[in-house]
């Protein structure tokens, strides 16, 4: 008996909950005839495969639901399913672990067949030419070269400043990478201030040390629920969470100098946030008592403030006034050097404007202003507004006409998921990927997604492709999430602005969605050079 078959004989009621009840009310929106019990399953096998739906207990108790007490019965006697009166009950007991017997059974009851890898042989050339499989364009290269001279003589800091789209934490990566290859053993600390940004690090590195390495080295997690032995730590990279090592910091410094005096390198993402007083705490613990421990931070905007110009100019003594970027003779500003030598395309920015009926309080207001980003509750409340949703599916629709790869930042899990099984109904190519798709299927995903397949395909994402994603055939992208954050939109943008030389475009549309009462950004090259006066030596 097959899972679909089992759902086709349901009621449409139940299919809504296994489906959730935002999606079901988005697809009516968009149009009433999508609403029928074939088409909700569609829907949810496009969300979910058979075995994930089986693997959830949430819906897999939904599925018990839908058995007749004939197929109840028979399924509870080959689990051996705990005694109750109720044989649903029964069922809904089992604990049902992954590549258990019990779920093979339950697998084999719904005729889901098991996978097997099969080997296969590749003949191997007399000749194989080798290509870099992290490498580094002559700009990029020039810079990290000129980084590096000021990080290991005195007073060993320096900001990499690099336009959005250059391969800034590329550069960097390529630079810790000659760090420890040149030190061991050591430690290298990237500071960042968001979970998000962490976990970027960490895969950055993981894929950069896979290539640059010469040891094996450990990467250490210091964000959120991830805590740090220090005793056990002495060779390796530390991503770490900015408010949780403020926080360490606070409750013992002895941590702060056990941590210290293991790292000769500080890296600060997101540098122009490095003087605000939690930020500059936790840096001058890290490397003010230790003589040549380096600090290098990054970032596209070298200015704290767009019109404050004392805060900026603390910033440039921060970093003594060292700032290495891209520079071009013959170019005031390295974006057009970039985009005239096609390394990123030419950028089309273009707001999507939305008049939202989100109230926002003046309690919400204030923690907009005070917070570096704009809280998860504010935006989970926006994540469910179907006309927006609406404007959103609209726009996408009609990127199709002009783009083969379009990618969208969506707002969470959910959102991907409710924008994806939209598309996927109104006969779009969309897939979601998000942080919890497992390995194996995101790479498939983004292998897919990188094909010559002229069929247009829309990868609406979540907390995973704004760094380390290569899909240089990207040609639009669709910013449907709310951020302050400068870096983090500069990232989003960038997965869409691979030029000629890389493998992409020649122009790439950006579409950001502008939510009335939120702040945003739009084109990220005109701030390249807002703050150049602060950065001039005396």
């Amino acid at each position: 008996m097959k899972i679909y078959d089992l759902l086709l004989n349901s009621k449409q009621n139940k299919l809504e909950y296994l489906l959730s009840i935002p999606i079901f009310n988005l697809l009516k929106l968009s149009d009433k005839n999508l609403t029928n019990e074939e088409q909700l399953i569609e829907a949810l096998l496009t969300l979910y495969t058979p075995e994930e739906l089986l693997r959830s207990k949430y819906h897999r108790d939904l599925i018990i639901e839908f058995l007749t007490p004939e197929q109840a019965n028979i399924l509870a006697t080959v689990w051996d399913a705990p005694h109750d009166k109720d044989v649903y009950k029964r069922l809904k007991k089992v604990a049902i672990k992954q590549n258990s017997e019990a779920e093979k059974y339950l697998f084999n009851f719904f005729e889901i067949p098991v996978y097997r890898q099969t080997n296969i042989t590749v003949e191997k050339s007399s000749f194989v030419e080798i290509s870099p499989q992290y490498p580094l364009f002559n700009h990029q290269r020039n810079a990290a070269q000129r980084v590096q001279k000021y990080l290991y003589d005195p007073p060993y800091r320096g900001l990499l400043h690099m336009p959005t789209g250059a391969g800034k934490t590329r550069t960097a990566m390529n630079i810790i990478a000659d760090h420890l290859r040149n030190n061991e053993p050591t430690l290298v600390v990237w500071l960042a201030y968001s979970e998000e940004l962490c976990e970027q690090a960490v895969n950055e590195f993981e894929k950069a040390w896979g290539y640059l390495g010469d040891r094996p080295l450990t990467v250490y997690r210091f964000w959120g629920e991830h805590d740090l032995a220090i005793e056990e730590v002495n060779d390796g990279f530390v991503v770490a969470g900015l408010s949780k090592t403020y926080n360490a910091l606070k409750k013992s410094i002895r941590f702060i100098n056990q941590l210290g005096v293991r790292t000769s390198f500080v890296i600060i993402d997101e540098a122009h946030q490095a003087i605000a007083h939690t930020y500059k705490l936790v840096l001058d613990s890290l490397v003010i008592p230790y003589e040549k421990t380096a600090l290098l931070g990054l970032t596209a905007t070298p200015g704290r403030t767009w019109a404050e110009i004392d805060q900026d100019a603390q910033l440039a003594n921060f970093f003594a006034q060292q700032k290495v970027t891209l520079e071009i003779e013959g170019y005031d500003n390295p974006v057009d050097y970039l985009v005239e030598q096609q390394y990123l395309a030419q950028a089309i920015h273009r707001p999507l404007f939305y008049d939202s009926v989100l109230t926002l309080t003046p309690k919400d207001i204030r923690r907009i202003n005070q917070d570096l980003d704009i809280p998860p509750y504010i935006l989970h409340r926006l994540e469910e507004d179907e006309q927006r949703n609406l404007r959103i599916i609209l726009e996408l629709e009609a990127l199709t006409h002009r783009h083969h790869r379009i990618i969208v930042f969506a707002i969470s899990v959910n959102h991907a998921q409710i924008l994806t099984a939209v598309l996927k109904l109104r006969g779009y190519s969309a897939i979601a990927l998000t942080g919890k798709t497992p390995k194996p299927e995101r790479e498939a995903i983004i292998k897919s997604f990188k094909d010559d397949n002229p069929e247009p395909q829309i990868l609406c994402n979540y907390g995973v492709l704004t760094t380390g994603f290569d899909a240089p055939k990207t040609s639009a992208a669709v910013i449907a999430r709310p951020t302050k954050s400068l870096v983090l939109y500069s990232q989003m943008v960038g997965r869409a602005i691979r030029g000629l030389k890389a493998g992409g475009n020649a122009t790439a549309e950006i579409i950001t969605v502008v939510d009335s009462q939120m702040p945003g950004f739009g084109s990220v090259s005109d701030a390249f050079n807002n703050w150049e006066d602060v950065w001039r030596k005396n």
